[in-house]
């Protein structure tokens, strides 16, 4: 195992750390980014298909096979509102059992450090916004997200317990709705921006008068850009020791009806948009209080939201052929 007591610039070098969820949306800048800030860093990332994580046996392997300093615990079984709601049993036990025996089996082994990616679904539905921390529990999640809330909030309390009881030093952060390059672009299971962007190149493509959206366009969403959310928790995993839950996000608030006109605007698509109000809405409102990663670990988003959305946009416009296909 490191010397764990180093300074946070060459915290990184000659490290081994372990990714779940490393090939995902999320992972892959992640990863990217952590190889560009080490030297000689060891990257592990424990495919689905050749790990199950939900199973203790396989966790173990997992372990032995990377010898970890560092585990950053990203993978999760997620989805967009509709997902969530055709799955929520899975979407508890998978989060819950994958989570809870990571976590336990990586104290066990010796891991140094556990960073967890926790969500803000776990948020109770009318959190006065912005979104502090300490409001955790105050309430029960919005409904549509309610199993996979409450799921990840219980690595907190694991989080918490561990580090009263065996000094295990993991720390928990909680990022707001990611977008940016490589995003799930799948309208089964895609998050709003990349659904709306699809659904306003195809239309515009095949001339399309209208799109449709979900809901009544009515709820507000903050969104951060992948990369400063891999910034962020790496950041974090560098500087922060507490188990005191940190909100991740850009301190920016948008309607969903603004969101999909800047889109439609952005795509090039002309059309009228449709509101299917017997689709639901979710939380009402989300935005985060980000103060507490600015005191604990000096780190804030650097990307602005207009920026972001262009890069996802192009991106996306560069690789639907293969997505489509895929």
């Amino acid at each position: 195992m490191t010397d764990w007591h180093r300074s946070t610039a060459d915290y990184w070098d000659d490290t081994s750390v372990m990714v779940t969820g490393g090939a995902g949306f999320l992972g892959s800048h992640l990863v990217e980014e952590l190889e560009r800030r080490g030297e000689n860093v060891d990257v592990f990332v424990p495919r689905s298909d050749e790990y199950d994580l939900r199973e203790k046996s396989e966790i173990q392997r997992a372990l032995q096979d990377s010898d970890p300093d560092v585990v950053l615990h990203l993978a999760a079984t997620v989805g967009g509102i509709g997902a969530n709601r055709e799955n929520p049993g899975k979407y508890f036990y998978e989060n819950a059992v994958m989570g809870i025996e990571l976590m336990e089996q990586a104290r066990q082994y010796g891991v140094e450090k556990f960073t967890i990616l926790g969500t803000i679904c776990s948020y109770p539905n009318h959190t006065p916004v912005p979104f502090s921390e300490d409001e955790l529990y105050e309430g029960y999640p919005e409904e549509t997200n309610a199993p996979y809330g409450i799921a990840k909030k219980a690595l907190l309390t694991q989080s918490r317990a561990y580090r009263k009881q065996y000094d295990f030093n993991s720390i928990y952060l909680m990022p707001v709705n990611l977008y940016g390059p490589r995003d799930d672009f799948d309208l089964e299971t895609s998050h709003v921006i990349p659904a709306i962007i699809r659904k306003c190149v195809e239309a515009r493509e095949r001339g399309d008068d209208s799109i449709t959206a979900w809901g009544t366009g009515e709820p507000t969403r903050e969104f951060l850009y992948v990369k400063d959310a891999a910034d962020g928790i790496l950041t974090a995993t560098e500087r922060y020791n507490e188990s005191d839950p940190v909100n991740l996000g850009s301190g920016m608030e948008i309607s969903i009806r603004n969101l999909v006109e800047t889109i439609a605007e952005y795509t090039g698509f002309g059309g009228d948009i449709e509101w299917d109000t017997s689709k639901p809405d979710g939380q009402p409102r989300r935005r985060l209080d980000i103060s507490r990663a600015r005191k604990r670990f000096s780190w804030e988003a650097t990307t602005d939201f207009a920026e972001g959305l262009d890069r996802t946009v192009e991106w996306y416009e560069q690789h639907r052929e293969e997505i489509v296909d895929g």
